[in-house]
């Protein structure tokens, strides 16, 4: 845990008491605050107040007596509205902050003799395998590593500053809203496609919020920024124009004259003065398909700066195990392949995974976002039936239309039960069975995490009965 010092004596409020408001609690009591939490939630209202914790409904504080106000990244800060209590605590002038504010804040401080590197990854789609990604290879090349943040720990339960340690933070656009003093020794943005518009209201206030990961930076940082989407392209052109860092652009696809960049799976460093073949790519199988090309070429990028001698990025690649709920192989019945994809929350992380199989029997739907699949057709030659599950099932059946063959499935049990047993009667070499939901998990499960899990245990069930059956 970082203990945070520099509320010692004062009052602190925490909104949202999941595991970073928790964390953010118990860092806050270490350094000696006195802090006091509210959740909407009974259980995580009794969870906070175990870890010491005290609770109190903060509508009725007076914010004047409040030092700083630790919100969840969920809430929201302006749109479609500021949350009553944001409104409160801005009317009284306290500042409104999160957990990983108060990291970047520890982390930073003047009197630490220790500076450990900071590495943070944003952008919409493929965060989490590049976080996971630089964390390996980092540790891999004798860093020690503590990687967290939007994915795994909260930012405050990691460890300490120390020599050779190496912090890799994931960060939402939420949690971007919420640290106003980021400032990462290497910063990472993917790409910026449209995402959680009902929290910032239009692209460019999003694609705004994603660029302030750069905000701070200065002499001696890295930006590395991938540029094959226009948006990202963009905040490139202006976060290089600002001449106050190095500045790595990344693509698939094109040739760079500097940069980094990826032909036909091939991985080529052209930061120096000449290009030189890194790797070829098409071997990770833990990394299949181009997106997992731009992850790669991206974490390349990131973690070049950080090392002596860059050539050994590319065999540190080959024991990454990849990420749990991202393409990931949970197993096989027979000839049919079972792909868990929970964590594409979005149409266009379910187009990543699309893209790597033919003959798909997909699992699709959940709390829909903006857009729908509509951006996924081109894709629907690729799946041989849909079966639709949650609150978004009747509007991708109105666009799957009859240009796939879908069912009304409603829950993950029942399309795993439908798509397996018709996967099994396909013919083809190797169907795949793939929940890439394109969609948040909210309306059925806490999270992607929990919808990810529940595709697991239905998998050994219905191959613990398959071998049953056969025995």
């Amino acid at each position: 845990m970082i203990p945070i010092p520099f509320f010692k004596g004062r009052t602190v409020a925490v909104f949202g008491l999941a595991r970073s408001g928790i964390s953010a609690g118990r860092s806050l009591i270490e350094g000696g605050a006195s802090v006091i939490g509210w959740d909407d939630k009974a259980e995580a209202r009794d969870a906070a107040e175990k870890a010491g914790i005290a609770i109190r409904d903060l509508a009725g504080v007076d914010w004047r007596e409040i030092a700083a106000f630790i919100v969840s990244p969920g809430v929201p800060l302006s749109h479609p509205a500021p949350h009553p209590l944001v409104a409160r605590a801005r009317l009284a002038r306290t500042e409104i902050i999160g957990d990983v504010e108060l990291f970047f804040r520890a982390i930073r401080d003047d009197e630490s003799e220790i500076r450990a590197k900071v590495v943070c990854v944003t952008g919409t789609n493929g965060k989490s395998t590049t976080t996971a990604l630089i964390g390996h290879l980092l540790a891999q090349l004798g860093f020690d590593v503590e990687v967290g943040g939007n994915i795994g720990k909260p930012v405050l339960e990691l460890a300490p500053p120390a020599a050779r340690r190496a912090y890799v933070i994931e960060m939402s656009s939420f949690q971007l809203e919420l640290t106003p003093s980021v400032k990462p020794d290497v910063a990472v943005l993917i790409n910026v496609t449209p995402d959680h518009l009902d929290r910032h209201g239009t692209m460019t206030e999003y694609a705004l919020v994603k660029e302030s990961i750069f905000r701070h930076q200065g002499r001696g940082d890295v930006a590395v920024i991938g540029v094959d989407d226009p948006n990202a392209g963009e905040i490139y052109t202006r976060v290089a124009a600002r001449d106050r860092v190095a500045v790595t652009a990344v693509s698939v696809g094109k040739v760079l004259g500097r940069g980094v960049f990826v032909i036909e799976g091939v991985l080529y460093d052209a930061t120096g003065a000449t290009s030189r073949e890194v790797r070829d790519l098409r071997s990770l199988t833990r990394l299949p398909g181009a997106h997992n090309w731009q992850n790669a070429a991206i974490a390349y990028a990131a973690v070049r700066p950080l090392v002596k001698d860059p050539s050994q990025i590319a065999g540190a690649m080959t024991s990454f195990p990849g990420l749990a709920h991202r393409i990931e192989l949970v197993g096989r019945i027979g000839r049919v392949r079972f792909v868990n994809d929970s964590k594409a929350t979005n149409a266009d992380a379910a187009a990543r995974a699309l893209a790597c199989y033919d003959d798909v029997y997909w699992i699709a739907g959940g709390k829909p976002k903006e857009g729908g699949i509509e951006s996924l057709k081109s894709f629907f030659p690729r799946i041989k039936k849909a079966y639709l599950i949650g609150a978004a099932a009747d509007a991708f059946a109105d666009t799957l239309g009859g240009a796939v063959a879908h069912v009304k499935s409603g829950t993950i049990e029942a399309a795993m039960r439908q798509a397996a047993k018709d996967a099994e009667a396909d013919r083809a070499g190797e169907p795949v069975v793939l929940l890439s939901p394109a969609c948040a998990s909210f309306d059925q499960f806490r999270d992607f995490e929990h919808r990810g899990a529940e595709f697991k245990r239905l998998f050994q069930l219905i191959a613990d009965a398959r071998r049953a059956g056969a025995a």
